[in-house]
């Protein structure tokens, strides 16, 4: 940071920079949205007074690679990096999945040999607490530890999950007395998938057990939606905060962007079968019987990981010839796309944590000036978000009544070539504002500390 000059001109010293060391599992190359929440944070808090120094694996297992995002890591941070073991391969081997197979937080779903699989996930439930990486805990606090007591900082952020990120921190405290905050991407116990972990009743009871032992020890917790957070206070803490996921205006500079010709539906990441939305196919399919032009224009682009159920759900309703599926698209790319597409498609886990679910996907949505297609329940926080931001519009689950006409009322502007939104308020999820609540937190720990 160079020399600064007062308002009369002459030179002053500038205030040091504050350090916090973000202990993170994901992070560039690896892509995916578990990314991105920290990777903007980086990017953005030297503008309010923080130096972050990043902790990551040298070897992670995630589910894509994406160069792109590489550009969004502040020239000159540290990066410290160290090895990881983690028993993918012992899993790969036992369900005849190749050794080069990603294996992201979706793959439980994806039942390629349905028996072995579920004792797969059986073992991997009630043999490594809180996840899988549990193994990199003791040999991180062993390095940070030193690290930390050659190299002082001001802070120290542990994001998850993967959960065991938490348990570097819990570790971590005991040895030094540096404020921590730890900050839940998704929940622990509430993830959308825990009900699929096949726990045994002393398995569930270490989850708690670790959980509450986190929320204890820390100094503060970030969430990512109010939901999450009443949901913590429920529990007995009220050393809580939110700040939601949001988009980077840096990814939107794509200039004009021609939108499909076919009145495209796209759903853009990750599609678990917990998200099928079975209604929407159902209905997709009578209008297309119904309405001759309805079946001339529609395309279902889905760009990512998909579970091949909903894939076989699809095919069920005949909707296969008008299925563009594509893999993992590096995130700029699929920004374009998304830009490009008729009609979003976001659709809301059927699970406990639906209410407070607000992925990083939907703050892109609704940046990209194409109307939202929400199907989850009524009163979640996605659909505030749509209703606040005016981007889109949500439907229940069940619903096919509504669902229909919604998609007919889409498909009438489309055309009449007046489908597009006029949104409000985006400026609340920038990126770069985010970042500055969050480094207003920052400050508050380490002077009550």
């Amino acid at each position: 940071m160079g020399t600064v000059k007062n308002v009369q001109g002459q030179a002053r010293i500038p205030r040091r920079m504050k350090k916090v060391l973000i202990i993170a599992y994901y992070w560039p190359p690896s892509g995916g949205g578990g990314v991105q929440r920290w990777l903007k944070f980086v990017k953005y808090l030297p503008q309010f007074g923080w130096e972050p120094i990043v902790y990551t694996p040298e070897n992670p297992n995630a589910p894509a690679n994406d160069l792109s995002l590489e550009k969004d890591i502040p020239a000159g941070i540290t990066v410290l990096k160290q090895p990881i073991k983690e028993p993918y391969q012992i899993y790969r081997l036992m369900t005849g999945r190749k050794k080069t197979e990603n294996l992201g937080a979706a793959f439980a779903s994806e039942k390629k040999n349905p028996k072995l699989e579920k004792f797969a996930i059986w073992l991997r439930s009630n043999f490594f607490i809180p996840d899988a990486r549990i193994f990199w805990v003791k040999p991180s606090v062993k390095y940070l530890t030193q690290y930390l007591r050659n190299n002082p900082v001001d802070i120290i952020v542990t994001t998850g999950p993967p959960h065991s990120m938490h348990l570097i921190g819990l570790n971590l405290r005991k040895k030094i007395n540096i404020p921590w905050i730890a900050d839940f991407r998704d929940p622990w116990i509430g993830i959308d998938y825990y009900d699929e972990l096949l726990l045994t009743g002393w398995a569930d009871k270490k989850h708690q057990k670790l959980e509450r032992q986190v929320l204890e020890s820390t100094d503060h917790v970030i969430t990512v939606s109010k939901a999450n957070t009443e949901a913590f206070n429920q529990l007995g803490f009220d050393h809580i905060s939110f700040i939601t996921n949001g988009f980077d205006q840096d990814d939107l500079s794509t200039g004009s962007v021609e939108p499909d010709s076919a009145f495209s539906i796209a759903h853009i990441g990750t599609f678990m079968f917990n998200r099928n939305p079975e209604t929407l196919w159902q209905v997709l399919s009578e209008l297309i019987s119904e309405n001759a032009g309805f079946a001339k224009d529609l395309k279902i682009k889905l760009i990512g990981k998909v579970d091949q159920r909903i894939t076989e759900r699809i095919n069920h309703y005949h909707l296969h010839q008008y299925l563009d599926q594509r893999k993992y698209l590096p995130h700029d790319q699929a920004i374009l796309e998304l830009k490009k597409s008729q009609l979003l498609l976001l659709v809301i886990n059927k699970t406990g944590n639906s209410m407070g679910m607000l992925t990083g996907k939907i703050f892109e949505y609704i940046s990209s000036e194409r109307p939202v297609l929400c199907i989850g329940p009524k009163g979640c926080d996605a659909g505030k978000l749509l209703n606040e931001t005016r981007t889109g519009s949500l439907t229940e689950m069940e619903d096919k009544v509504g669902l229909k006409n919604t998609i007919l009322q889409y498909y009438n502007a489309y055309k009449r070539g007046d489908l597009k939104v006029e949104p409000i308020k985006l400026e609340n999820y920038s990126r770069k504002t985010l970042t500055k609540q969050l480094s207003v937190i920052f400050d508050k720990v380490i002077d009550s500390d």
